[in-house]
């Protein structure tokens, strides 16, 4: 394979589109007809019955007493409209239809629902809470429970300990375009432009639930502004949308307002983490447990995999890892970026931290004395990992050798400050994908795939991809994705894209190659489509890891208590990078989500009346430019690994997340001898105890 693009820091190819505007989302799609837009009515209760609505007569009026009968999809949450039963607060329970964005607005406000069997929510997730109960696996299918060894009996005869319980708020995705829906249908056809991550599966999802097939279901994803995992599959609006297309015969637009965003799409559910950690003299780990306690709702059971990374990361002879799940009156927990690891490697690095106090041992060596041969899970190599360069080239860069150990021993004026450092990890994730590679008469070279570009810079990375197998420049190329008509494609989650997509364009281009020969040469047309489950299937067994270490630097202010990051550096093995300047900004983005874990985001639970107090990003704090240290890095150490897609890169969407929040906390450690353990650190949190 020629590598003339990919490592090339080439420009986004929409970047031009989208600062001009030109680049249309879902609800700005043009239509020769006048659309009727469509609000939504939230329940104003925690949990009961919905028995009457009303609504003015000058509007159109859905509710489960008049919706149309849908057909049954896994995900309970699209069952919208389909029952009379409240779950939670702010669940949709009815909606309007009207000929102007305002006047659906003001009638929804309008509505008048009357509720039976009204009860108090029980929405407040504790570790003993009577509800509990093991799952049968969680998320991704990973085990739910897995013990090695005798962890209790290790722990006991342990030189040193660590018995410690950490917890992360609920944390809301809001990304800037909200979730949004155009739906149209023509002559029995649906076609809807939505605003996902995921269009074969939003195309899977209506087709099902409107007892279509699926070549009569189009769902278009040309430019979405966001996602960070609550669109990583098809949410109620765009069920919502095509339901009151389907009642009017008009083509609806549905925007749900900012605060839809914290009622409806899912959230990062709140964690509680018990870590147990046991080790010898010298510090290397004995036992290690992790017993994780999360929520989901009365509806749908969703467990985020907390506790997985904490089998994989760290070498040591017993080891146990739980998780337990309490179904509340809640709406349903979703994806949101690094699902499990972020909450999960916060806790067991933080841990990690206090055993080195504990040892005396620096935190980065007594990492480097816990490195495992072998993956701890599966005993299987990894196909490669740079943990400990990813630690020692990050220690180089960030003076890490002048730091005094001592907490709270160095000072600026009124400001303590302190260093902290944690590993990342994430898997490396491939999904089965198909593309087709097109050469028409007059030369030009199409590429296709029902992928999605959720701004982290995919139709560019493909389409360098497609120009190194294709032995051509990357602007012959012309990339189509965000399009359920395109060749079927996995979603853009679990930072899998890029490999799952980008395999499969590579193996489009390389047959589209064997057929005509040279691309120079060639004449068109011609047009070949693949799919990989085969290539996938027949990986060999190995561990597949993106690794790093996060280092941060912060100031405390001795009299408000006020936490601010002065410097952050993330050091990342991630395999081969398609294009260093969209690496760079996925990394620091996802260092700045950590931040926001770490010191800001948090979802209030409305323990009186359900749902959340948040409404809006005045109220659900997240790092904006001022918050951001203007020494902010990422960089990454050299990885040749033959284990992985063609292109042998990792996946970069989630692991700059991982571990920066135990990084900064640890920092704050450091600086003023106080160890916050429950997310977010914030300044009540820290002040009184300086």
């Amino acid at each position: 394979m020629s590598t003339a693009s990919i490592g090339q820091s080439i420009a986004r190819t929409e970047s031009v589109a989208k600062v001009t505007g030109a680049a249309r989302y879902a609800v700005e799609q043009r239509s020769n007809v006048t659309p009727g837009y469509c609000w939504y009515v939230p329940a104003t209760i925690p949990a009961g019955r919905v028995v009457d609505v009303q609504a003015d007569d000058s509007v159109t009026l859905l509710w489960h007493g008049n919706a149309e009968k849908l057909g049954e999809v896994e995900d309970t949450e699209l069952a919208v409209l389909q029952s009379d039963r409240v779950s939670y607060r702010g669940q949709i329970v009815a909606a309007v239809v009207a000929d102007s964005l305002e006047e659906a607005r003001e009638a929804a406000a309008r509505v008048r629902v009357t509720y039976a069997d009204r009860k108090s929510p029980d929405n407040d997730l504790t570790s003993d809470h009577s509800s509990l109960y093991a799952p049968e696996t969680v998320n991704a299918g990973f085990p739910t429970d897995v013990t090695v060894g005798d962890p209790d009996s290790a722990l006991q005869s342990a030189a040193h300990t660590v018995d410690r319980w950490y917890s992360t708020a609920p944390m809301h995705n809001s990304p800037m375009e909200p979730h949004a829906t155009t739906a149209q249908w023509t002559d029995g056809v649906l076609t809807v432009w939505d605003s996902t991550q995921a269009p074969s599966g939003v195309q899977g999802d209506l087709a099902t639930l409107f007892d279509l097939d699926p070549s009569s279901v189009r769902v278009v994803a040309e430019n979405v502004g966001g996602g960070f995992g609550a669109k990583g599959s098809t949410r109620p609006n765009a069920v919502l949308a095509a339901m009151a297309a389907r009642a009017t015969g008009r083509t609806i637009k549905l925007a749900l307002p900012r605060q839809a965003l914290f009622d409806v799409v899912g959230y990062r559910t709140p964690t509680i983490n018990h870590v147990q950690l046991g080790a010898d003299a010298q510090g290397r780990l004995t036992a290690l447990t992790h017993d994780t306690f999360q929520q989901t709702s009365q509806i749908f059971e969703f467990c985020e995999q907390t506790a997985e990374s904490s089998r994989h990361i760290y070498a040591s002879p017993n080891r146990r890892t739980t998780h337990r799940l309490a179904p509340l009156d809640v709406a349903t927990p979703r994806w949101m970026r690094a699902p499990g690891e972020a909450p999960g490697m916060f806790a067991v690095e933080t841990a990690i931290d206090e055993l080195s106090y504990a040892v005396g041992v620096d935190p980065i060596e007594l990492r480097i004395r816990n490195e495992p041969d072998m993956d701890p899970a599966s005993g299987n190599p990894f196909s490669s990992r740079s943990v400990v360069e990813c630690l020692r080239e990050g220690a180089a860069k960030f003076g890490w050798a002048d730091r005094d150990p001592r907490p709270g021993h160095r000072r600026d004026g009124r400001k303590l400050i302190g260093t902290g450092v944690a590993t990342a990890s994430y898997p490396v994730l491939i999904s089965p994908s198909s593309a087709s590679a097109t050469l028409s008469e007059d030369g030009t070279i199409t590429v296709s795939v029902a992928a999605t570009d959720i701004g982290t810079g995919a139709r560019t990375v493909l389409r360098q991809i497609a120009a190194d197998a294709l032995a051509v420049p990357a602007d012959r190329v012309e990339l189509k994705l965000g399009d359920s008509a395109l060749p079927k494609a996995p979603g853009a989650g679990g930072s899998s894209g890029t490999s799952s997509w980008g395999w499969a364009v590579t193996k489009a281009c390389r047959a589209l190659v064997d057929k005509v020969g040279s691309i120079d040469d060639a004449a068109g047309p011609a047009e070949v489509t693949v799919e990989t489950s085969e290539e996938i299937d027949a990986q060999k067994e190995f561990a597949r890891m993106a690794f790093g270490a996060q280092f941060a630097e912060v100031e405390v202010d001795i009299d408000t208590g006020e936490v601010r990051v002065r410097r952050m550096l993330g050091v990342f093995g991630i395999g081969r990078v398609m294009n260093p300047r969209l690496a760079r900004s996925q990394l620091i983005g996802g260092m700045t989500f950590g931040l926001g874990m770490a010191l800001m985001e948090a979802g209030n639970t409305d323990l009186e009346f359900g749902g959340f107090s948040n409404h809006d990003l005045a109220e659900y704090h997240v790092p904006v430019c001022a918050d951001i240290p203007v020494n902010i890095e990422a960089t990454w150490v050299e990885e040749h690994d033959d284990q992985l897609s063609p292109m042998g890169g990792k996946g970069i969407g989630e692991i700059g997340t991982v571990g920066s929040p135990a990084a900064i906390g640890n920092a704050v450690y450091h600086a003023t001898g106080v160890r916050v353990r429950d997310l977010p650190i914030t300044l009540d949190k820290v002040l009184p105890h300086l």
